[in-house]
């Protein structure tokens, strides 16, 4: 079952679904969940929704400010910092419902929002699991690797000088998400297969996805890192997901981020044959993915008080 809901993020109004089982009576534990780097609600995630449901779980899916059907004045402008903040809200307009158990919440996300969570369920002690599929761990390198040498050149030169014309002008310039030929067109994530991936699902899913984003979103992302937070994860059991040929998000930073969390209370579940767009793209290797995050739900979020580490 899905019903529409909306809730307030700063000044703005959040939509998104809810899902809840078909069978059995809530409150249900709950999983608050949104997506990556412009991303709308429809793409790829209510497929995790709907295996979270059947197993039993409510699931909050929405659009972060800006994007899709929530509201935002500056469309297409990613801020960490804001999309942090519209989960942490999430949590508490999640907590108003009478589906949802508040005492047994969970958070979901991948690539830029996988990063996301790790930093929301460091930070925000209501959250009682964490899920972390393909995550972004630190923007600067991800970057300085995914765009080379002489690609990163120009990519920051077009940070620098949409900065000069923001200043100036006062208005937005916008980046392409992913372009079709890297070579000839600047992008945030310089990767025709993400292009093209993304343009499918555009048409067979997301027809609220836009291809682009402000360019200074691009810049915030350049001083993004989980690093600070990790250390906070003393006690909340954390899944990470890595795709074994991800050098996009680039599985070895995961990896390495994932070394540096403190529980013991942790997995790392890495898919086998598979890129980072190929968790989106092959309908098989989404499921096995979406099958460890429900497994891992289900050890953590079903029992009303997670076991304590002897």
């Amino acid at each position: 079952m899905r019903r529409d809901v909306e809730f307030t993020s700063g000044e703005d109004t959040i939509r998104g679904w809810l899902y809840t089982p078909d069978e059995g009576d809530g409150p249900y534990p709950t999983i608050v969940m949104a997506g990556g780097w412009c991303y709308v609600k429809e793409l790829v995630q209510p497929h995790y929704a709907e295996m979270f449901a059947a197993a039993g779980f409510a699931a909050l899916l929405f659009d972060y400010r800006n994007f899709g059907a929530s509201d935002g004045a500056r469309r297409q402008h990613i801020d960490p910092v804001w999309q942090v903040e519209d989960y942490k809200n999430a949590i508490s307009f999640a907590e108003t419902l009478d589906e949802v158990d508040s005492d047994r919440i969970g958070a979901w996300g991948l690539s830029y929002s996988g990063g996301h969570v790790l930093i929301v369920g460091a930070t925000d002690p209501r959250v009682k699991c964490i899920a972390s599929q393909i995550p972004v761990v630190d923007g600067y390198r991800n970057m300085r690797r995914v765009h080379g040498t002489i690609g990163f050149r120009t990519f920051e030169q077009a940070i620098i000088d949409d900065r000069r014309r923001r200043f100036a002008t006062g208005e937005d310039g916008f980046m392409p998400h992913a372009a079709p030929d890297p070579t000839t067109e600047v992008s945030a994530w310089p990767f025709p297969e993400t292009y093209e991936t993304f343009k499918e699902l555009k048409v067979r899913e997301a027809p609220a996805y836009e291809n682009r984003s402000t360019i200074e979103s691009a810049e915030l992302l350049m001083s993004y890192s989980i690093d600070p937070f990790l250390p906070r994860l003393l006690n909340t059991p954390t899944l990470v997901v890595v795709a074994e040929r991800d050098d996009l998000t680039l599985w070895d930073l995961e990896i390495e981020a994932y070394n540096r969390i403190p529980t013991p209370r942790k997995k790392l579940v890495v898919v086998g044959d598979s890129t980072h767009m190929t968790l989106y793209s092959d309908r098989s290797l989404l499921s096995q993915a979406a099958q460890a995050a429900t497994d891992w739900f289900l050890e953590h979020l079903m029992d009303p008080v997670p076991a304590a580490v002897a």
